[in-house]
């Protein structure tokens, strides 16, 4: 019998709560074998922003660069966090890292992009993490909530643990 969850797709926004629902992610795809692809969406600048933001720097190919070093930065850093994640795992659990089939940075806007390559990628599971308090809150349970409300696949939306976690 095939296994019920075979692809996790694990969408980060690079919260310290992030790394605890990646230990879930990790820990479903120990168990089953499933593969894990790794996600952060970059959200869309807001237009004040965009306008602010053409005032000041009125070159394009400047804005453009900007928009660039942006995603570079975000790889960057998402590329430490899941070192950093990875290497604390020994022996036979080191193994998991295998499984991870795929990292990717998108800009979008996070709900659609989460449900579309969950699709895309023929996942069973969409994992993510949650907030506790602040805009951050506002804005991930605005995302968990698309997705939950929307998503023809399973979602576990792993709460916030004050002081779990952490890098």
């Amino acid at each position: 019998m095939k296994p019920m969850i075979t692809s996790i797709l694990f969408a980060t926004d690079l919260s310290h709560n992030s790394t605890l629902a990646l230990r879930h992610a990790a820990s479903l795809a120990h168990a089953t074998g499933a593969e894990i692809h790794v996600l952060h969406v970059n959200e869309p600048i807001s237009e004040d922003a965009r306008i602010t933001f053409e005032m000041f720097v009125l070159n394009e190919e400047t804005r453009k660069s900007a928009a660039k070093r942006r995603r570079e930065m975000v790889k960057q850093i998402l590329a430490e966090r899941q070192a950093r994640f990875w290497a604390s795992f020994e022996g036979d659990e080191a193994k998991i890292r295998d499984q991870v089939t795929s990292v990717e940075v998108t800009d979008g806007h996070p709900a659609e992009v989460i449900l579309r390559r969950s699709a895309e990628l023929g996942c069973d599971l969409i994992v993510l993490g949650a907030h506790d308090h602040g805009f951050s809150h506002t804005f991930l349970g605005t995302v968990a909530k698309r997705v939950l409300r929307r998503s023809q696949i399973p979602t576990l939306v792993v709460p916030y643990h004050n002081g779990e976690g952490e890098d």
